[in-house]
């Protein structure tokens, strides 16, 4: 094929064999040398993002060492194990530095990061924003409090790369508002955190920052796509952070690491400037929510970032300051309950926890109410891939592109690249023995077209009528649901996509989910494990067992869940469990 190429463009050399022959030895010789430039350009590029980490969390470790040595006598436990209530009150009253704070925490972090890899940046303008915090004559809610932020959310001067080497030298231009608020709030950033490669995962590992491990064990992952924050803030190397969620990236890690979290509506934080894995998708949009340890801090948190310096600097984000009068309240409950969904059983643990923190609901005076959720042909997650994967998958697939495909991400980026007409094969000889990953890949084979699209965001707009009708017919207050977990041995969630349903379907309805720890995964609930099964027998449920086996102790999480714009009724209603859940253990 070269050489009658060649033939065409140079006739007057047609019947020269010897350099035609020449010719095409060559121009293969060519493709192999390219390919080898390309494939060294790219390692070249991730082994200079690696020494860019490293240059910053040298220039950390420099910074504690220097505080340490000229403050030897301050005592790093002490505020290592304060409530971030106290310690904001702390900071008020003036007993506390901020300087103290941070770098308390930044040493802590650094100690963390050895352990478990999961800093990315750090945010060395944390230093000069000190100064600045001392001229300030008014102190901000969240005066010296120390965040840490997930890589993906922009921060003047440093990149929001996501694990992808095109991003690695894109700096950003300026903070994104929500951290523009904090900073006016008197929050302090000081470290940027790990995340999977391309955000689309509940692991946590890319090529450029490497695996982040659960700091409660390290054969388990700490979750994703915002597992660096659940990492660092477990392991008390952060006492709050940022992640995002477009299915279950802020809950997923901190059900795994057994933190408290919030994903709200849509909007009611501001979103603007934020990387997101795939773009000019507007049918399941990404939230930004806080993590930490307690509800309490949550709360503290939307009650300082829902402030006119928000509305101001994000017109499109509604001017609802945080409804104090709805947390506080102490008015009995009516609260739904389910405890598994038909298209993808939940774990044994997982229906136990809610199952216990039914009872204890019911105990303390609240009303529990059996609600089933609507049926969803095919299931949340399905849904979930016609409305963000509407092209197929082809522009978050070529987001990897001149990158080195991270292990845990290539079964998910190798099947959205897959021709369409190879997926609808593989659909058709898999059904007989595989009906739910024949119908994955029928889905992500639909044809792409502006009706196809339309007809499944209709389809969205109808369950969501649908699931509120159900709701108001009940009567309830809020919902309390299962949450995915324990967490999951490395490497799978990449290969279980599916099980995200227990999560993205709050992000097709929009409505704001919290997670709250419960309980611990028990010698029974291992046991309960070898029965596990879906009725299909298929793939996903041999690779379910393996995944969450050798949980016991890890923590066990539940969601709960309210309507739209009603934040504080979601956090009320997760403090209510926080503190029946306590008041168990004491007993």
């Amino acid at each position: 094929m070269v050489a009658e190429n060649l033939r065409e463009l140079m006739p007057e050399f047609a019947s020269d064999r010897s350099f035609l022959s020449a010719l095409v030895v060559c121009s293969g010789a060519s493709l192999v040398a390219l390919r080898w430039l390309k494939q060294r350009n790219i390692h070249w590029k991730t082994e200079e993002a690696k020494k860019k980490r490293e240059i910053g969390l040298q220039e950390m470790q420099r910074a504690v060492q220097r505080f340490k040595k000229e403050n030897p006598k301050v005592d790093p436990g002490t505020i290592l194990s304060m409530s971030m209530v106290d310690l904001a009150d702390s900071l008020q009253r003036g007993s506390l530095s901020p300087e103290i704070v941070l770098y308390t925490y930044m040493g802590k972090a650094l100690e963390l990061h050895k352990e478990v890899n999961c800093i990315t940046d750090f945010i060395q303008e944390c230093e000069f924003q000190l100064q600045e915090l001392k001229q300030q004559k008014e102190k901000g809610p969240l005066y010296g409090i120390p965040f840490s932020i997930k890589n993906s959310l922009p921060c003047k001067g440093y990149d929001s790369s996501c694990g992808l080497l095109q991003f690695q030298d894109v700096l950003d231009q300026e903070d994104c508002v929500l951290i523009q608020v904090l900073k006016k709030q008197g929050g302090i950033p000081f470290v940027k955190t790990n995340i999977p490669q391309g955000l689309f995962n509940y692991d946590c590992r890319n090529p450029v920052n490497g695996q982040t491990v659960n700091p409660l064990n390290h054969k388990k992952t700490p979750g994703g796509s915002s597992g660096g924050e659940g990492a660092i803030i477990r392991g008390g190397g952060s006492i709050i952070g940022l992640g995002s969620d477009m299915g279950g990236s802020v809950r997923f890690p901190s059900s795994f690491c057994g933190l408290c979290a919030l994903n709200p509506t849509v909007c009611r934080l501001s979103v603007s400037g934020m990387s997101i894995p795939i773009d000019g998708q507007p049918a399941v949009p990404t939230a930004i929510g806080p993590m930490a340890k307690d509800v309490d801090s949550l709360a503290l948190f939307m009650r300082s970032v829902l402030c006119d310096d928000m509305f101001l600097l994000d017109p499109t984000v509604p001017p609802l300051p945080f409804k104090e009068e709805v947390y506080s309240s102490s008015e009995p409950l009516r609260i739904g309950y389910f405890d598994n969904m038909s298209c993808f059983p939940a774990i044994p643990s997982m229906r136990r926890a809610v199952n216990e923190a039914k009872k204890l609901l019911e105990e303390a005076g609240h009303t529990l109410v059996a609600f089933s959720p609507p049926e969803l042909e095919g299931g949340a997650s399905e849904m979930f891939c016609k409305l963000a994967f509407a092209d197929g998958g082809l522009t978050f697939a070529n987001k990897f592109k001149g990158n080195i495909i991270d292990p845990h991400q290539s079964e998910t980026v190798s099947t959205l690249k897959m021709p369409v007409l190879l997926k609808k094969m593989m659909a058709f000889f898999l059904k007989p023995w595989s009906p739910r990953i024949s119908r994955s890949l029928k889905t992500l084979a639909m044809s792409r077209t502006v009706k196809t699209l339309w007809e499944s965001q209709k389809q969205q707009q109808d369950y969501k009528q649908e699931f509120i009708a159900e709701w108001k017919k009940l009567e309830l207050d809020v919902l309390l649901c299962p949450m995915l977990g324990p967490a999951f041995n490395i490497g799978y969630p990449g290969r279980l996509f599916a099980l995200v349903c227990y999560t993205v379907i709050f992000n097709i309805l929009n409505f704001p989910a919290g997670v709250v720890p419960v309980g611990v995964v028990t010698e029974e609930d291992e046991k309960q494990l070898k029965n596990y099964g879906s009725g299909y027998n298929d793939k996903w449920d041999r690779l379910t067992k393996k995944a969450v086996e050798g949980g016991v102790g890890l923590p066990l999480s539940v969601q709960c869940v309210a309507l739209p714009w009603q934040e504080e009724l979601c956090l009320r209603f997760m403090k209510e469990v926080e503190t029946l859940t306590a008041a168990k253990k004491k007993r």
